[in-house]
């Protein structure tokens, strides 16, 4: 199970029966506003209040790594895109969709709705 504190903790629970153990994963420094997992469960992207999303590797416990930082707009959410975990898709508060590229966080396209986003 993994789940994230405000201050922008990334925890592990490994539970098993009624015991548990407890792991900090990664501290990204801002508070953590969702988590989404690859189609093939190795890659977690977490997406921050203020707008820029991480990449967590579990298999390779290292640290969360910037991938994307927004400047006008803050990301409202992110997710993977079709099968795998090569490309993610994110929207802005102010109506931008765009696609990423995860292997270096290029922005391969974008669309703007022209309308502000609520989740």
């Amino acid at each position: 199970l993994y789940l994230s504190a405000q201050e922008g903790i990334l925890f592990f629970y490994h539970i098993k029966d009624l015991q548990y153990k407890m792991k900090i994963c990664a501290d990204i420094f801002q508070p953590i506003s969702s988590l989404i997992f690859s189609p093939d469960y190795t890659v977690l992207l977490l997406v921050t209040d203020q707008g820029t999303v991480y990449t967590y590797k579990p298999d390779h416990s290292g640290e969360a790594v910037k991938l994307l930082d927004t400047c006008n707009s803050c990301f409202l959410a992110a997710d993977f895109l079709s099968l795998g975990n090569k490309y993610c898709v994110s929207v802005t508060i102010s109506g931008e969709v765009q696609v990423w590229f995860l292997e270096d966080g290029t922005c391969l396209g974008k669309l703007n709705l022209d309308i502000e986003v609520h989740i």
